[in-house]
């Protein structure tokens, strides 16, 4: 078995030698005119098949089928996968891509949204002195750069704190830092500094005060991961290569080498996930990119050779935005078992994670609810006393397997390569696994580059290097407003399709449908408090969504941001994408069963709604129990021992609130534990127990029935004056 390790092809520069040589600022504009060259280089000469419109899934299907032999047959949708895509069809090679589910559905949507060079295995670097890890980590800031470059609407630089609470951690913590900075060179995205403790409160102000000396800020990137992943696999697409989601290999085809007699992987047998369909393609290469599944495909091509992937779960959850400044990140260097913790404002809520625990291999990770309140704890630790991290706080969470991998060809088969690595099988298929986010393009050209010297592939040189990305061509930070202006969209909505779609804004902007307000003019949301709206789902099916799924947590990040947002958006995204794809009913019910079930398990609805259970104990004191008996009672006239949706109906009414009846449903339908259709008095009561430990916040129910007492009691009882009289 032939194998190839990572390559390192970066010269030691950045800030040593050449910087001294030729003095920083000149350091630094002979780089930037490299990169200007890389652009009009990446893009000279090539050719656009598909600038005005995608071709559809349908076509894409027929390409697949119907190509003789395609040069490069890549296996995996994921940002390594869609990256070999890219590189191989800008190379001039025949190419085709298909994945089993939809393009990111696995590891690379689920990830902490950086894109870094790894400031703790810099550290590692320096204190082993480790060569190779040094390298890595150079290989990542140049391919951060790189990303922040192609796909600016998707990405941006991130200011992230460094808390200091002890003295001698000043020093220490700033010198690696600065080191950071000076492995980047000209690419540094901006200088590091030093903040106060005064500064740091005051950039920070949900921050631990006590014995806090100071902080240090540094800068990585933050992108939207998995619609970085979606415009890899779309630029694919635009020039040229047949991409498919939604269709799973069965099986290698493999013919004998007139020359050797050994069998050669000629192409994959694969099936169409939606119609069941099956049919070849044929391909003078396969690479196999299939992350957590790398062994899967191994094995197809020989039973008998080892596993190398070593998978590891990492969760993450989100809670509110007001946990964290709007445009300042937190890391936390050394938790309580010695992982690194992130604390990031992502999408206007804070993402916190990642842990990093042995795993199985599934296509369907769930986060542990042990993994959930281990980030919470660690969160805790850093934040001031005076903000109460509460349980009920997590809007979602989720875990990603990240595919760790040991070197085939290694004496340690025990031993965790640090980065990728590219293996070559007897029968060449090519597999790329391991390495991170950041440097999936590095990957993919390292990937290619073997490609095409084992099977004899007549390619040109890789262009991946300041290739702009799907919507980058055409964005601008001020395009929002011209959304605005030109379409009539709210801001906050506008922002959002320009920092989503870039240039492509305007395309989804011509789809949304007059809402007949005063104002917006355009632009349906399909939750009040996101600026997801409806026309996004018409587009989504043009950018190859298949299922509801697809929708709520790959083209729009909805599942991702607040599960039970996502639910009571389901409804209607299942309604628009049925007429459009012309879905029976039985279909509509399956997508959005489907759908809610993924939300359940995978995106942590199952761990929120566990913290009010039937068997919840009831800790409240008397008062507090005599108090919440009276609420209830507001609503229970009767004396009944439960409400439905009629009691509570009656006394909004009273009070001039009108409330949609499935709405009320819903809500109520929170609260029920029994599922009998109606909330009993020890019902509410675990309910109000469970809001005074901070295991569920933001119940519908509990605020709704307290705003209703509330205004009662303010009203007070009608006089008879008043009411009109009487005998």
């Amino acid at each position: 078995m032939a194998f190839r390790k990572a390559l390192r092809r970066t010269a030691v520069v950045g800030g040593g030698t050449v910087a001294v040589a030729f003095g920083l600022s000149q350091l630094m504009e002979y780089k930037k005119t490299q990169a200007r060259l890389a652009h009009v280089a990446a893009e000279a000469e090539l050719k656009v098949p598909y600038a005005d419109e995608f071709p559809s899934r349908k076509a894409q299907l027929v390409a697949l089928r119907s190509t003789e032999e395609f040069d490069v047959l890549v296996v995996g949708g994921g940002a390594t996968g869609a990256g070999c895509a890219l590189d191989a069809v800008t190379r001039n090679l025949k190419t085709a891509l298909v994945e089993r589910s939809d393009f990111s559905s696995g590891t690379s949507s689920r990830s902490t949204k950086l894109i870094h060079g790894g400031v703790r295995y810099l550290q590692k670097a320096i204190m082993q002195l480790d060569y190779e890890q040094y390298m890595m980590v150079k290989e990542a800031l140049h391919e951060r750069a790189n990303l922040l470059e192609i796909a600016p609407h998707l990405s941006a630089p991130l200011p992230i704190m460094l808390p200091v609470y002890k003295w001698w951690q000043l020093p220490y913590y700033w010198a690696g830092i600065k080191m950071y900075d000076l492995v980047a060179g000209a690419q540094c995205l901006k200088s590091s500094y030093v903040l106060t403790k005064s500064k740091a409160l005051e950039h920070f102000p949900m921050l631990k005060k006590d014995r806090l000396v100071g902080a240090i800020v540094y800068y990585d990137g933050q992108h939207n991961d998995a619609r970085m992943n979606l415009a890899i696999a779309l630029s694919a697409a635009r020039y040229g290569a047949a991409v498919a989601n939604y269709t799973e290999v069965v099986h290698l085809l493999k013919t004998k080498d007139p020359q050797t007699g050994k069998e050669k992987v000629r192409g994959a047998r694969c099936r169409d996930v939606i119609t069941g369909q099956e049919f070849d393609v044929k391909a003078k290469c396969v690479i196999n990119a299939t992350g957590p599944f790398t062994d899967s495909l191994r094995k197809m091509d020989n039973q008998e050779t080892a596993s190398i992937c070593q998978p590891s779960a990492g969760v993450h959850i989100v809670i509110p935005g007001y946990y964290s400044p709007d445009n300042m990140g937190l890391l936390d260097p050394s938790t309580s078992d010695g992982r690194v913790i992130f604390f990031l404002p992502w999408e206007n809520m804070t993402i916190a994670g990642t842990t990093d625990t042995p795993t199985k291999v599934t296509a369907h990770p769930i986060p542990g609810e042990d993994d959930i309140n281990f980030i919470l704890r660690e969160v805790r630790n850093y934040l001031s006393a005076d903000v109460e991290v509460r349980r009920g706080d997590v809007l979602a969470a989720w875990s990603g397997i990240r595919p760790l991998v040991t070197d085939p060809s290694s004496k340690d088969t025990q031993s965790i390569c640090r980065n990728h690595i590219v293996s070559i099988s007897d029968s060449g298929l090519v597999t790329i696994a391991g390495g991170k986010w950041t440097t999936y393009r590095s990957m993919a050209e390292e990937t290619l580059d073997a490609a095409i010297k084992t099977h004899g592939l007549t390619a040109e040189p890789c262009r991946t290097v300041g290739l702009m990305l799907e919507g980058a061509k055409g964005w601008a930070p001020t395009l929002y407003i011209r959304l605005v202006q030109d379409y009539g969209l709210e801001k906050e909505v506008a922002q959002h399709l320009a920092a989503t779609y870039g240039g492509k804004a305007f395309d989804v902007a011509k789809m949304a449908q007059v809402t007949g307000q005063r104002w917006p003019i355009v632009g349906k949301r399909l939750v009040s408090e996101f600026p997801y709206i409806e026309a996004e789902i018409l587009y989504a099916i043009k950018e190859y969504a298949c299922t509801a799924i697809d929708v709520i947590a790959l083209r729009t990040r909805l599942g991702f941001l607040n599960v039970q947002a996502a639910d009571e958006a389901l409804p209607r995204i299942v309604q628009i994408m049925g007429k459009e794809l012309d879905w029976s009913q039985e279909k509509k019910t399956e997508e959005l069963e489907a759908a809610k079930k993924f939300l359940y398990h995978e995106m942590g609805y199952r761990s929120r709604s566990e913290q009010l259970t039937k068997t919840s104990e009831i800790n409240l004191d008397y008062q507090e129990v005599v108090r919440y008996k009276k609420r209830f009672h507001k609503f229970d006239s009767e004396r009944k021992g439960f409400i439905t949706t009629v009691d509570v109906q009656q006394v909004l009414e009273s009070i001039n609130i009108h409330i949609d009846e499935n709405a009320l449903h819903e809500i109520l339908n929170e609260v029920d534990l029994n599922k009998n259709g109606q909330v009993e008095m020890d019902e509410f009561l675990q309910l109000m127990s469970a809001v005074k430990k901070g295991q569920v916040s933001d119940s519908r129910l509990a605020i709704l029935m307290k705003t209703a007492e509330e205004t009662l009691e303010m009203r007070g009882p009608v006089s008879v004056d008043r009411s009109g009289g009487g005998v």
